[in-house]
């Protein structure tokens, strides 16, 4: 396992850049999802404004005013954290040893973060002046939504982060009663339904408010979604981050599938579970006392698999909805079953003790069933 990036590069190139501890695995795979994603959205985006599916908006915008106080104090306090924190970790001795508990604490290099606020408050003035105009003028431009992914981009990762932290500790709230501290601010501990409806809520708020068809919207986001999630479980799984299934102690079913394949002990893994490793110093030396079902590596080849087949689909659907409606039954059935080989909290209180995960797929998979059948009915063409 690679809790960070440092320990990744060691391992595969033997080079060792002690900055890299700053970069956590799983937040390094779930970036990359971001940005992959953002560029499938928009491919598809586009080709549905061809379709002639969505419309433009209109807004104005002023050219050459110079930079606002609001402008420059934002630039002034991401550089000012960028240098408090990133490049203040480098000055303090015992940053790196524990990267995540000193970018959650106070520490950091105030004489750094002054200077690097300036610097960046000081390079969007120069940039402004540059544009400055005897007379800002007034102009109208056209919007389509491609060139809002950035916006939905954020939104996603805002509400997403935001919705799986919630729904975890709702799902763990023993834990969470013990320490809601240490629980909402760690960096393990999310539950993607939870990020999938927040996000899914915001993005359709935010579409209605900028005139996009909604239904067209989402079906653009189908295929994304499907991948999303699937190089999202990449980070789970090289970072160790206890997203893994149930103890499996049966033999294999080939000879020739390898061990890590079929049960693994995920050695040190991020979150510090299981029994030390002999011989092992440092952060990050323990390993499952038993190896278990690696159900991030399974989820990341069915995703994958999904994917492809619903970008094979996306052309061959010309009823609005149905495509989404693939997305929410494929996903719905795919987290399923892998739910039967998960750890998992289980609500005792309910008949058949279900996972949250259990209930809320089996839910996509009724609403997925039922979008596909009525889509021609609810959504005529053009509809929003």
């Amino acid at each position: 396992m690679y809790p960070n990036l440092y320990y990744l590069f060691k391992d595969i190139f033997g080079i060792e850049l002690t900055g890299l501890k700053l970069v956590n695995s799983f937040g390094f795979f779930v970036a990359m999802a971001f940005l992959i994603c953002a560029w499938v959205l928009t491919i598809e985006l586009r080709r549905k404004q061809q379709q002639g599916l969505f419309v433009h908006t209109e807004e104005t915008i002023t050219i050459g005013a110079p930079a606002s106080i609001t402008e420059l104090l934002l630039n002034f306090l991401i550089g000012f954290v960028f240098g408090y924190k990133i490049i203040g970790a480098f000055t303090i001795a015992d940053a790196l040893n524990d990267p995540q508990a000193f970018i959650l604490s106070g520490r950091g290099n105030l004489v750094i973060g002054v200077l690097l606020g300036l610097l960046f408050g000081g390079l969007k003035w120069w940039e402004k002046q540059k544009q400055k105009l005897d007379k800002p003028e007034t102009r109208t431009v056209r919007i389509w939504p491609q060139d809002r992914v950035g916006d939905i981009v954020i939104f996603a990762a805002l509400f997403g982060f935001l919705g799986a932290k919630v729904f975890h500790n709702l799902e763990n709230w023993n834990e969470f009663a013990k320490d809601p501290i240490s629980s909402l601010i760690a960096f393990s501990g999310l539950t993607f339904y939870g990020g999938l409806i927040c996000a899914g809520v915001a993005i359709i708020w935010y579409a209605r408010r900028k005139k996009i068809k909604v239904v067209h919207l989402l079906d653009a986001m189908a295929t994304t979604m499907m991948l999303a999630y699937a190089l999202g479980r990449i980070g789970c799984q090289v970072s160790g981050d206890g997203d893994w299934g149930i103890v499996n102690l049966h033999p294999k079913p080939f000879s020739w599938l390898p061990d890590w394949m079929w049960a693994y002990q995920y050695p040190h893994n991020v979150i510090g579970e299981g029994t030390p490793i002999p011989g092992c110093v440092g952060p990050y030396c323990n390993q499952l006392a038993l190896p278990v079902y690696p159900t991030a590596l399974y989820e990341i080849v069915i995703c994958l698999i999904l994917f492809f087949v619903l970008w094979m689909l996306r052309k061959r659907i010309k009823v609005a909805g149905q495509m989404f409606g693939y997305y929410l039954l494929f996903n719905g059935v795919e987290r399923f079953f892998i739910e039967k080989i998960r750890v998992n909290t289980r609500y005792e209180f309910l008949p058949f003790q279900p996972t949250q995960a259990e209930l809320i797929s089996f839910l996509l998979i009724l609403a997925g069933s039922i979008l596909i059948i009525k889509a021609k009915k609810w959504f005529p063409k053009n509809s929003d």
